[in-house]
């Protein structure tokens, strides 16, 4: 009996040591009776191994044995039964379909959608924040060989976008020698990939990552917030974020089961000074308003698709009108500057053509649903990879913005190393329309270019307010990239540089200084305006 007893022990501290010693742990009251069940077997299973080999076993504590083993099926039964029946879709499949909340019905998603200008375009992924980071981490030996980078994010600091990473321990020992924290975190521009900062201090202050994920004991942030009133609170999405001073924090979603073990539902945050360890919890109304998102990604995504999932409820087994999710979420900034959660919606099964798309509010889940169809992410980027196919470039994940009302998804065409080469715009309403440059605004032009000549095909209401000039031409010069002539020309009485394809119109390359020209253009605030129809005047006379 002593030796089981003390097989119990050892696996008792061992237990505790991992519980409460090791950096990334998933607390709560579902993650100890799974401990303590898997304990409780090992013991059992160690003492029935030692009456096998005939090793004396006081009879006297056999209940005691006994006693335990209905206390393991006890907790088998918490575990496994009790959450089927009070958790399982099959019998609460209206519960998970409402969870998201209200679903409004959108008239236009180019009304939502932020319209898109050159220099805001989000052009800098995750992928290459990453390797950006990087490459500054590694220009200060010093500081690389100590640290790692984290999770990069994306987020607003003031007016502009950044991706934001914390410098985290590279290891235990590591942490020993440098545990008043990291030095500082990472900024990498999301529409500039030459503005990269490694951020050590701010107004002269030295910055310390003290708290953070790869941190031990109690400076790690699980552990902290857990030892520190929220041992019995779900908490979800460690999301590293800063404010519009520069201040480093923890954004943690708080949560709420609503469905019995099953319904994660957000219901507002707690806010980790990654520095001091301040403590600060706010509901969702009231929460600041640098912090980004409140949602995680994981809740959103497992409610929209419960959404679709369950239009006829669980027994549904031919689909009908079922809808599911593209290709996850992205984040995206919306005409009015809020963040949102961005996918299209496709039927279960289809693959290239999304039947709407929808909008979720990251701090108040306000979900907003375009009955609009069109491509989707993938769809996008295979068609603007197939433009550029003799490269052999991949598309990065497409941004949505509105090019003069079109719904457009932006791209960036990358190398096998991850460097941006091209980019890439692709209409959401038909995949078939592609416009690809070296720059953003040469990308623009083709696009637009592309767009007009086959507008026929598509709504041409989608095209926003058009202004028509007539006027003569007072200087016109040519230019050929990606094999295709454009020309750039003025008009008398206007300051604006305007372009057009020979694409656009045959007689753009017979057009000399002095004609009399009739255009028109989208209602571009640019210097330089793309034209969407070209008719030389002159000519027409002679004909």
């Amino acid at each position: 009996m002593k030796k089981s007893i003390t097989i119990f022990l050892l696996l008792f501290v061992t237990f505790c040591i991992f519980y409460f010693g090791m950096p990334v742990i998933n607390y709560g009251f579902v993650g100890l009776p799974f401990g303590f069940l898997f304990l409780i077997i090992l013991w059992i299973v160690f003492t029935m191994r030692a009456e096998s080999k005939k090793e004396k076993i006081n009879v006297k504590f056999k209940p005691f044995h006994r006693a335990l083993g209905i206390i393991a099926l006890l907790l088998l039964l918490y575990v496994t039964l009790l959450p089927l029946l009070t958790s399982s879709a099959m019998f609460y499949s209206k519960d998970y379909r409402e969870i998201i909340g209200e679903v409004k019905d959108g008239k236009e998603i180019s009304n939502h959608i932020a319209p898109l200008a050159i220099n805001k375009v989000r052009v800098v992924d995750r992928q290459l924040a990453y390797l950006l980071g990087e490459k500054i981490l590694g220009s200060d030996p010093a500081l690389g060989s100590k640290t790692e980078l984290g999770h990069f994010t994306v987020q607003k600091v003031g007016d502009e976008l950044y991706w934001v990473a914390p410098l985290l321990h590279s290891g235990f020992f590591k942490w020993i020698n440098n545990s008043e924290g990291t030095d500082g975190y990472v900024l990498v521009s999301a529409t500039n990939e030459r503005d990269v900062q490694l951020v050590q201090s701010i107004n002269g202050k030295p910055l310390k990552i003290k708290y953070q994920s790869e941190a031990f004991f109690m400076s790690q942030m699980q552990r902290y917030l857990y030892f520190n009133g929220y041992a019995t609170t779900g908490l979800e999405d460690y999301t590293f974020e800063i404010d519009d001073n520069g201040m480093p924090y923890w954004v943690v979603t708080k949560y709420k089961k609503r469905i019995g073990f099953g319904g994660n539902d957000a219901v507002g945050v707690v806010v980790l000074d990654a520095q001091t360890g301040e403590i600060k919890e706010y509901d969702i109304d009231n929460t600041p308003d640098w912090v980004d998102r409140i949602q995680p990604q994981s809740f959103i995504e497992d409610q929209l698709n419960d959404w679709g999932e369950y239009v006829h409820g669980y027994w549904n087994f031919a689909n009908e009108n079922k809808l599911q999710i593209t290709e996850g979420l992205t984040l995206v900034y919306g005409e009015d500057g809020r963040p949102y959660w961005y996918t299209g919606l496709t039927s279960v099964g289809k693959d290239e053509s999304a039947v709407g798309f929808v909008l979720v509010d990251t701090r108040t889940k306000e979900t907003t649903y375009y009955h609009q169809s069109g491509a989707t992410e993938y769809a996008a980027r295979r068609s603007a990879e197939g433009k550029v196919q003799e490269k052999g470039y991949n598309a990065s994940m497409p941004v949505p913005y509105t090019i003069n009302n079109i719904p457009t998804y932006v791209m960036t065409l990358k190398d096998g190393g991850g460097l941006v080469k091209m980019y890439a715009m692709v209409a959401i309403n038909d995949y078939t329309i592609v416009g690809v440059g070296n720059t953003m605004r040469e990308t623009m032009m083709s696009f637009k270019n592309v767009y007009n000549m086959a507008d026929n095909r598509i709504d041409p209401n989608a095209i926003s307010d058009r202004k028509v000039i007539n006027s003569v031409v007072a200087r016109i010069q040519s230019d050929i990239k990606n094999g295709n002539s454009f020309y750039y020309f003025t008009v008398d009485g206007s300051p604006k540089i305007f372009i057009g394809s020979s694409q656009l119109s045959n007689e753009l390359p017979v057009t000399e200084a002095g004609d009399s020209i009739s255009i028109s253009f989208d209602a571009d605030i640019e210097d330089v305006i793309n034209v969407s129809s070209f008719d030389n005047l002159n000519l027409g006379d002679k004909k």
